[in-house]
């Protein structure tokens, strides 16, 4: 019988009572104690989203990840975009950035845990990639950590299900249109029967360990500490979450069965990496924590083809003063290309000349084929003509707003040349804004990365209106 949507408040409210201590300063000492550096592996810009004033890299050779760790920092990212490259092609770069973050620690004495960060939906290259980082490393892991929860995008684990939250409904994560996916498509909820499902039955259901909500909430972190200590020989385990405070008391006890010993990698969504750092929570940022020109127009580029993100769009463009430049995506596969562009360049120059906001953005009948390849072939080349708008408009925007996760990817390495960038914080839940480096296109602008799937309805006019000249 498949698992039935439930009422989001009705059964977060039933759950037993949250673990009563504040864990987070507790964290952040025994994390600056540690003597380790966590490095967060993002398959695209979004997973910065619940972190500040942590630097962003977008390369990843040894000299690279050598000269931030010998900062000894207690985190880094590296944008490394694997979901939007075939499946080898991902396992590969896992592989090597694994090899290379091996030899930059052994050459700082600057020891390591990495984080694979990918998609709070359950989207992505998994097993490929946390196979492949194990393999890159050189290090036998006695388990992989898998923890999708992400409390601004409404995901949740509960009772072994991941939910993903519309309104006051929790759906079954199977059942939304993230599961459809063409490229990362799944059937199961149960992260049991998911896991067995991504690894082909190379493991099974009933091999797989969970750290439940009862451990969190009634044994508390001595409870995980426990729990991790009998994960061994890289079995897979997953954790059920539905809080920060849970999140809290499930690193306390990570943090105690590493101490212990123990190594896992972490494949999980962006909530983890905010406590794992020992980050204490901040406010969303304003207009004035940005430092905005006082004049000149935003720049929003939508590629994410998401029902959440069209949805946004036509909030966005009922906006008077928006200018509107659609992209036609089959135009963008054929002899059309070209004259589509640089019309594109020319509307969106003059729009912001004449200091109007810009949209830029594809059509929204997504184009597409059956094979897995195919799909991300199509991507890639609508991404391109995307990214050269950004590279060949002549004005400054006053801020840009990348929409989806290949989009802001492409957008901050191809379309800005950003070589490292620090996170600045949140303009939304969830929607983190970035400072571009020296080294860009557009040095010190603000740049935010907004997830395809995050947000209501009016999360891009939310950002339009916060960021527009009184």
């Amino acid at each position: 019988m498949p698992i039935q949507p439930v009422p989001k408040s009705q059964t977060l409210s039933a759950l037993p009572s949250e673990w009563p201590v504040d864990l987070r300063a507790t964290i952040r000492g025994q994390v600056e104690a540690s003597g380790r550096t966590i490095v967060v592996l993002d398959d695209d810009p979004t997973g910065t989203q619940t972190v500040y004033d942590l630097p962003v890299l977008t390369g990843w050779g040894v000299d690279v990840l050598a000269a931030e760790l010998s900062t000894r920092p207690a985190c880094f990212y590296v944008l490394t975009n694997s979901r939007a490259l075939p499946g080898p092609e991902a396992a590969q770069l896992g592989r090597t950035i694994g090899r290379n973050l091996a030899a930059a620690s052994a050459q700082t004495g600057r020891d390591v845990v990495v984080v694979s960060r990918s998609d709070s939906t359950l989207r992505g290259h998994y097993p490929a990639e946390t196979d492949a980082l194990a393999e890159g490393l050189g290090q036998s892991v006695d388990g992989t950590l898998i923890i999708p929860f992400f409390l601004e995008g409404g995901r949740y684990t509960i009772d072994n299900i991941h939910w993903v939250a519309e309104g006051d409904t929790l759906v079954p994560a199977s059942q939304t249109p993230y599961a459809a996916d063409k490229a990362f498509g799944y059937k199961n909820s149960d992260l049991r029967a998911w896991v067995e499902e991504k690894t082909g039955g190379r493991v099974s259901a009933g091999d797989v360990a969970a750290v439940t909500l009862d451990d969190l909430r009634r044994g508390g972190p001595d409870a995980v500490r426990d729990r991790l200590l009998g994960i061994s020989g890289g079995q897979v385990c997953f954790v059920n979450c539905a809080s920060y405070r849970d999140m809290e008391v499930f690193v306390l006890g990570l943090l105690a069965a590493e101490a212990a010993g123990k190594r896992f990698l972490y494949r999980t969504a962006a909530s983890f990496v905010q406590v794992r750092a020992g980050l204490p929570a901040r406010p969303l940022l304003t207009a004035n924590d940005l430092d905005l020109p006082s004049s000149g127009g935003g720049l929003f580029v939508v590629g994410s083809y998401v029902p959440k993100t069209t949805a946004q769009l036509d909030a966005l463009l009922a906006q008077p003063g928006i200018v509107p430049v659609e992209i036609d995506v089959a135009a963008l596969l054929d002899d059309r290309r070209a004259s589509t562009l640089a019309a594109a360049i020319a509307a969106t120059d003059a729009a912001l000349a004449a200091n109007r906001s810009v949209a830029v953005f594809t059509s929204r009948k997504l184009v597409s084929v059956d094979d897995h390849a195919g799909s991300l072939s199509i991507g890639r080349r609508v991404s391109d003509g995307l990214i050269e708008i950004v590279q060949k408009i002549s004005q400054r925007p006053r801020y840009l707003v990348a929409k989806g996760g290949i989009t802001s990817s492409d957008t901050a390495t191809a379309g800005l040349g950003v070589v490292r960038a620090v996170v600045a914080g949140q303009i939304l839940p969830g929607i983190p804004v970035w400072r571009t480096g020296d080294e860009s296109r557009h040095p010190g602008l603000p740049y935010i990365v907004f997830p395809g799937n995050v947000g209501g309805d009016d999360a891009l006019v939310e950002v339009e209106r916060k960021l527009r000249i009184a």
